[in-house]
Parts: structure tokens; sequence; C-alpha cells
């Protein structure tokens, strides 16, 4: 009897974390903290709450890194490893791309993990045709710094670069 007690209360956690982890993967428009799991490039982590739920994907809000298989894409997946990894973050969910990731604003200790990005150079500002983006100032200080990326002559935007190369997509599909 104890031991089918034991089953069925086994069976509801595992149940419950199932769900909250399926809400979690979901949700867009909440706001929690996590722990970095993984970083998979210079704008890519996978986030834990710490309670039994799977890891989640999150494409960091309003940058775009250099792809991995781009120039300068191991040294911005590199320092998004060395400032992030392991240490416990709060995550806004704004959206979901096209691959089905959280886009969300992401903060340590209170600072913009997507600015910290842009300002040391490891990313551009997400702009489109009407905006230069959330982070324009801040690319605009690392370009005339020539911090990172902007060191050198000719960095490619990551959207020009997927644009001529099909590499990216191996690391996604």
């Amino acid at each position: 009897m104890i031991k089918k007690l034991m089953l069925i209360i086994a069976s509801l956690m595992l149940l419950h974390s199932s769900v909250n982890a399926r809400a979690l993967k979901h949700s867009t428009a909440k706001s929690f903290t996590a722990v970095v799991m993984h970083v998979t490039d210079g704008d890519t982590i996978w986030i834990s709450t710490g309670r039994g739920t799977q890891a989640i994907d999150v494409r960091i809000q309003g940058i775009d890194a250099p792809e991995s298989c781009q120039e300068y894409g191991q040294l911005a997946t590199s320092a998004l490893l060395q400032y992030v990894l392991h240490k416990t973050v709060s995550v806004t969910g704004k959206a979901r791309d096209k691959y089905g990731r959280m886009v969300a604003k992401v903060t340590l200790n209170g600072e913009d993990v997507g600015a910290w990005l842009v300002e040391h150079g490891h990313a551009w500002s997400y702009h489109s045709r009407r905006s230069l983006g959330t982070y324009s100032q801040q690319e605009v200080s690392a370009r005339l710094s020539r911090r990172g990326l902007w060191a050198s002559d000719s960095p490619l935007e990551p959207k020009l670069f997927r644009k001529q190369t099909k590499c990216h997509k191996q690391a996604l599909g």
C-alpha cells in the first residue's frame, strides 16, 4: 500500500513538473527567474527555473549576434557563455520566434544582457527599416570604440550573412 501511494505521489509530481515545463515553454508574457544552463550562440540561451522543469531556449530580445559559423561568432558565443552561464537571470518573455524560441529581455543582476552584448561589440542592435533598434546607442558606442566585432574593417551583419550561407541552419535544424 505504501509503495502504491509513493508511486502515485511520484507520478503526480512528475505530471506537475511536466505541466509546468509545458506552460513555461509556451508562455511569453511571463517574468520569472531562471538559471542559464547552456549557451547555444551569441544570442540564444537555455534556461531552467530549477523546479523540475525542462530547460527552454530563449532568444535574447533586441539583438542579433554573429552566427556561430560566421567570423566573430565563436567569440560572441564565448562572451555570452562567460557572462551568464550557471547564473540566475531575470527573464521577461515578449514573443515567440519562427523556431519556437521564447524571445525575451534577459537581465543579470539588474543589467540588461542584450545591452551588455551590444555595448561590448558582441552583437548588433536588432533593427528594421523604421528603427535603429533598442540598443542603437550601445552599438554606436561600440562601433566608435572599435570594440569586439567592430575591430574588423567590415563586419557582416548576421541577417546578411544568413542570406549568403546555410551554415546557421545546420545548428538550428
